[in-house]
């Protein structure tokens, strides 16, 4: 429920202030009354009005010394002030605009007149404090998505220290893998999760014990069935995590093959994501020239030469011929 807007009214004039109270008491209004500028201050800071009217000509400190104050002071800057005034010559409202005022109603003011004025300035400030709870909104939400994105960097390099050998891995191949997504039309919204998914593709080896993943000799079918699940602990994991769920093609689809020999699902052709589908071929890259605990690396004419044997096989043959062309600086 919304609450009642806050009027602050300033005003030295006895009859002024009843004459206001009565015309805005019948409005969905929070009232509250000033008998001078001193007094009008010490309220306008306590009370964080929505709209304040204010008397010009006040005993002691003016309307406009008042204004000029109020606009000095933290949360008031915006504030609408209305000053209600006898004075209506150029100079008396070049100096109430001078100070800070936004609207002028001229003693004495007609009721209909000083009621629409208010009711309009009322709904224009509420208008703009929304838009400014909506930026802060949105700032917060952006300064949320790098914490996230701060979260999902950290639980990598967790990944890749657990394996000294593929230390850097991760980062190699989601730089390589965003590289070619933007060559193959991907917008940036999109690479994003092209991104998080990225980072987080090998998560699912945390469920891995040690002796299976840093194994220094080759794998026995046992083991890697319990290896092949990695995919499927990831997505176990990410996708009750709603900001990560368009992020999941890549940790749980990289390992499938364009042939539908791939794992966990056996996925076909276009059955893969797009986005795994770029990732595997950049992945396989990386893994052929790069150290694992079971083989050396390959030379860079070693594993082209593998990479060629695979379109149509492992990897999409477009998804082939873009890499290709991207990265044709790897070729030997």
């Amino acid at each position: 429920m919304t609450s009642q807007p806050k009027i602050l009214i300033v005003d030295d004039e006895n009859i002024t202030r009843i004459t206001i109270e009565a015309l805005l008491s019948a409005e969905n209004y929070d009232l509250h009354f000033a008998e001078n500028g001193l007094q009008g201050l010490s309220m306008a800071a306590e009370l964080q009005p929505d709209i304040i009217l204010l008397d010009v000509m006040m005993p002691g400190m003016n309307g406009f010394e008042t204004c000029k104050q109020i606009r000095a002071m933290p949360g008031l800057a915006e504030v609408p002030i209305i000053l209600v005034t006898a004075l209506d010559d150029r100079e008396s409202r070049l100096a109430g605009l001078k100070a800070g005022a936004d609207d002028f109603i001229t003693k004495p003011f007609d009721i209909h007149e000083l009621l629409l004025r208010v009711q309009n300035m009322t709904r224009l400030n509420r208008y703009r404090i929304l838009i400014e709870q909506r930026q802060e909104v949105d700032h917060l939400n952006i300064e949320l998505l790098v914490a996230y994105d701060k979260t999902i960097e950290g639980w990598s390099r967790a990944l890749d220290l657990r394996d000294k050998e593929t230390e850097g891995h991760t980062e190699r191949v989601t730089e390589m893998t965003i590289q070619l997504a933007r060559a193959a039309g991907l917008d940036e919204e999109t690479l994003k999760h092209v991104w998080r998914g990225g980072m987080l593709h090998d998560v699912g080896k945390l469920g891995i014990p040690d002796a299976i993943l840093l194994k220094p000799d080759k794998l026995t079918e046992v083991e890697w069935e319990i290896m092949r699940m990695h995919p499927v602990y990831a997505y176990e994991w990410l996708s009750s995590i709603a900001y990560l769920q368009p992020a999941l093609d890549i940790p749980y689809c990289h390992h499938e093959k364009w042939d539908g020999t791939g794992y966990p699902r056996g996925l076909k052709g276009e059955e893969i994501p797009l986005s795994a589908r770029i990732f595997a071929i950049v992945d396989v890259w990386d893994a052929l020239t790069s150290d694992r605990p079971y083989r050396k690396s390959m030379e860079a004419r070693e594993a082209w030469e593998y990479i060629l044997s695979q379109p149509g096989k492992h990897f999409d043959p477009q998804v082939f011929e873009l890499f290709s062309s991207v990265f044709s600086n790897l070729k030997p």
